[in-house]
């Protein structure tokens, strides 16, 4: 009875959101089954080049849904899919098991050696997810704001490949630009409103407003130009695309304008202080409300057309002004009600972040208040952290709602080795067979991607599986596809990554709030659930098989040698840190000068690993952000959005190092010159016996360095350089036994064993 129930919901939901396709006359038709042939077959040649002829591609609507089926003979490979979605799924698993070789988030082109079809194959599949979504509104700024049209076509590849039949369109800054105007407000008021283009997810939530902006006119046109080019080569494929909806933040200067409505003076957010924190947030039962939202979302269908699907997230890190059940129930009855006032099929996609976020104010009760004022199965909801902090399980399945099990993973885009693959792999399952669940399908919604790549893979292939995978298999197959080679050393390694970094279990909340990476102080604590012994040990593995690499594989091995050889280094140095505290506190001065010493020491061979691949680039990030401009000015300016997101996230370090990348450049001239400043500041409170005064350091460290930075115009590299393995081997030597296999320093400073080659 209840997988009968939980199978009418999901079908219900897709059937809204196929219909809906078609319930404006602006808005796109549903793709015929011969337009999806040709994306399919157009990404085949992009992936594969000259063997593009080896495949023929069929849609057939009949099929069962979201399923693929394929033969091949001696001349072809035949794929017949339910949609275009499942082809090109389909044709990645003829990619993976047959051809090995896989994609990832940064392949241009697969190059296949002596391309062979594999004859009398006869298999099919399909997807035990109704739906797979993928992204999130964070990563918009942190991943993907500087991205061309070029690159968006590589990466909507991906999202097909990997079976993506869901996600959202968020730029929007355009049509408010032309919302606002018509409301009456000036363009010197929307300037001061608009936020930098490294920021524009947090003005749409209203968390900030105007910081590092304005955000230029130039822009705002071309990045909606880009928005409607995504979409409609995602519908092309057969997504659905979530388009924004009003959800209730609106500029301070509404108030001008309309001086009789109750608006509402949001806190403040992460300590940003006015004029940029915060926006106006608006009552959803405000007759204006309505309006501006009618107005507002009937724009959007005409540049964007609909699916059916509305995203808005009224609460992000934001507390409703009132906690009474009626005030909750009628915000957000109103919120979907002026979605369904313009679109009879309309359904409310809502991040469930604010939930897990604030755990205190949405007790089970409201929780429950707020949903249930949405008619069943027109709030869909992304269980955004469902690896780690599940709130279906503590919501009674979201009290009927449908909600999709996500797994977030990554905060700010972050660079660090972690993951929860048991958990992942489980609690897909898990989900889906609960009594009463109403999951309706699996995501993933990184805060920033281009990190912990296995992560993504497990869970998007997770996803289209009915049963749990045998990890040790998994892994082993993953770790074949990546190198082009089945060898035991390189299974070791991972499966040494699998039972450490992508181990954890635990309750902490995994920020990439790595030591290297943050602002120093005489109060950091590591976050480390491994033995680091498992780190070394993985990277010396993959060294030793670095001769059997087959080169058309050697690109995807330089970079998880970095990544490894990254990794070791930076639990190195909370290691490091530790001592180095102990010798401060037992006023040891010939043991902290030897702790001083070897964490620069680290710091410098840290630059030097990230330098050898281009994946591992500050350049590339910086230039990408210039590229978008069309004078001076912008280029300036968004030079600026780009030092400032990574760095102090703010005026004055509000997050600083939330959105830290361990980049080539960055460890150089930002991580570097801090921690000098630092220890330089902590070997004075040794020798002279004073208190280490952490505010007068957090004050010169902005000052001298932090700051500065953010200003900057230096050139940095968009090529890599030196080579990786060698540099790997030489670190690995170098450090060898630093520490013992427990996760502490064996001594303040050991002697060098051997060279562990």
């Amino acid at each position: 009875m209840v997988m009968m129930e939980k199978a009418t919901l999901w079908k219900t939901i897709f059937m809204l959101i196929s219909l809906a396709a078609v319930a404006f006359s602006t808005a796109p038709p549903l793709p015929l089954n011969n337009q999806q042939e040709q994306m399919v077959n157009e990404l085949i040649n992009r992936t594969l080049g000259s063997h593009k002829s080896a495949f023929i591609v069929s849609i057939d609507s009949n099929m069962p849904f979201r399923s693929y089926a394929i033969e091949t003979t001696k001349a072809k490979v035949h794929i017949q899919a339910y949609d275009g979605i499942s082809a090109a799924k389909g044709f990645h698993y003829y990619l993976q098991h047959f051809l090995n070789k896989s994609v990832y988030w940064y392949n241009d082109r697969v190059e296949i050696n002596d391309f062979e079809i594999v004859p009398n194959i006869s298999i099919s599949s399909k997807c035990e997810s109704p739906f797979i979504y993928y992204q999130n509104v964070c990563a918009w700024g942190y991943s993907y704001v500087w991205w061309s049209w070029t690159t968006w076509i590589k990466h909507i590849d991906w999202m097909a490949m990997m079976g993506v039949s869901l996600t959202i369109a968020p730029i929007q800054e355009q049509l408010w630009h032309e919302t606002y105007l018509e409301l009456g407000l000036t363009e010197q008021e929307i300037n001061e409103h608009m936020s930098g283009p490294a920021f524009l997810p947090w003005l749409r939530m209203g968390n900030i407003r105007g910081w590092a902006g304005p955000m230029p006119s130039t822009l705002r046109k071309l990045q909606m130009i880009l928005q409607r080019k995504i979409i409609e080569r995602q519908r092309a494929f057969g997504m659905k695309v979530a388009v924004p909806s009003f959800s209730g933040y609106v500029p301070i200067a509404m108030k001008r304008i309309f001086p009789n409505v109750s608006f509402i003076v949001a806190d403040t957010w992460n300590r940003f202080p006015s004029p940029y924190c915060c926006s106006l947030f608006l009552n959803p039962f405000e007759p204006l409300f309505k309006s501006i939202s009618q107005v507002f979302l009937r724009k959007v269908i005409r540049s964007y057309g609909s699916d059916g699907l509305y995203f808005a997230d009224p609460f992000n890190e934001m507390q409703p002004q009132h906690s009474d059940a009626n005030y909750l129930h009628e915000t957000s009855k109103h919120i979907f009600y002026s979605m369904y006032s313009v679109d009879r099929r309309a359904i409310w996609l809502m991040q469930g972040w604010m939930f897990a976020s604030d755990s205190i104010f949405w007790t089970n009760d409201k929780i429950k208040t707020f949903l249930t004022a949405v008619p069943k199965g027109r709030l869909l909801i992304l269980d955004l952290q469902s690896e780690q902090f599940p709130q279906y399980e503590v919501t009674q399945s979201y009290y009927g709602q449908p909600f999709i099990w996500c797994m977030l993973h990554n905060f700010g885009g972050t660079l660090g080795m972690h993951g929860t693959a048991d958990g992942v792999n489980e609690g897909i399952r898990k989900a889906r067979t609960m009594v009463n669940s109403t999951m309706v399908g699996v995501g993933i919604t990184p805060e920033g991607i281009n990190q912990n790549y296995v992560m993504y893979a497990l869970a998007l292939e997770r996803a289209w599986q009915r049963d749990d995978f045998n990890l040790t298999i998994w892994f082993n197959t993953y770790c074949n596809l990546r190198y082009g080679i089945v060898d035991s050393k390189l299974h070791g390694a991972w499966q040494l990554l699998r039972n450490s970094v992508y181990s954890y279990r635990g309750l902490e909340k995994i920020h990439g709030k790595y030591m290297i990476a943050r602002r120093p102080s005489i109060r950091l604590k590591a976050t480390i659930w491994y033995n680091i012994s498992d780190i070394y040990n993985a990277g010396s593995r993959m060294l030793e098989t670095n001769s059997s690499i087959p080169t058309n594989y050697y690109y995807e091995y330089r970079h998880d040698l970095v990544d490894v050889t990254r990794q070791f280094l930076q639990v190195l140095f909370e290691q490091m840190y530790m001592g180095l505290m102990k010798a401060y506190k037992t006023k040891n001065s010939l043991q902290f000068e030897c702790f001083v010493i070897t964490m620069q020491d680290i710091l410098s061979d840290m630059e030097k690993i990230l330098a050898t691949h281009q994946n591992f680039l500050l350049g590339p990030w910086i230039e990408e952000a210039k590229k978008w401009s069309t004078n001076s000015n912008e280029k300036e300016l968004y030079e600026f959005n780009a030092r400032n997101q990574i760095t102090l996230w703010g005026p004055t370090g509000e997050i600083v190092d939330y959105a830290t990348k361990q980049w080539s450049g960055i460890v150089q001239d930002f991580f570097q010159p801090r921690w000098k400043l630092f220890l330089d500041n902590l070997r004075i409170s040794l020798y002279e016996n004073l208190p280490f005064n952490s505010t007068t350091f957090s004050y010169n460290v902005f000052q001298l360095i932090e700051y500065p930075f953010n200003y900057q115009k230096k050139i940095y590299p968009i090529d890599e350089c030196g080579d990786t393995f060698r540099t790997s081997k030489d670190i690995f030597n170098k450090w060898f036994g630093y520490f013992g296999e427990e996760n502490v320093v064996i001594s303040p400073c050991p002697p060098r064993k051997q060279d562990c080659t």
